[in-house]
């Protein structure tokens, strides 16, 4: 089973984040740009809060609030659920689904390594099955790899 290492170094990229003091329209439109549904909320180099696409529809939509009046610490999730990167794929996604969310930041020695999605560590697992059929096909048929 891969690590959430392999997926990072796999994945690439950047980590997303965002001030508490900035806007909630500034955290959308920045998960807009980078196409992401959710931001580490950051302040001094720490991550203090996550606010995703659904804290934006339950506690600005529906609540009938200002996008652009209402800042990222009124309605981020302060409890910040992470993993770090020697963690396995299964620990994630069942971490995932106890907390009921769909971005978990990864975090080593207090310091933000990455951001893995649902989508992330499914396609993980997807390409980590492929990989077992396509060998198992092989021994089957007796090819040597």
């Amino acid at each position: 089973m891969r690590t959430v290492r392999n997926i990072l170094k796999a994945k690439g990229g950047g980590i997303y984040s965002i001030d508490p003091v900035d806007t909630v329209f500034a955290a959308i439109a920045m998960m807009a740009e980078k196409e992401v549904g959710a931001l580490l909320v950051m302040q001094e180099g720490h991550a203090v809060g996550i606010i995703s696409e659904r804290d934006y529809t339950r506690k600005v939509i529906l609540k009938d609030k200002s996008s652009k009046r209402t800042r990222v610490s009124e309605i981020m999730t302060t409890e910040v659920i992470s993993t770090t990167s020697s963690h396995h794929i299964d620990e994630c996604v069942a971490l995932m689904q106890e907390h009921h969310i769909r971005h978990l930041p990864v975090i080593d020695e207090g310091v933000v390594t990455g951001m893995l999605s649902l989508r992330d560590l499914f396609s993980a697992i997807i390409d980590e099955q492929a990989s077992t059929i396509e060998n198992l096909e092989h021994y089957v048929r007796g090819e040597v790899q």
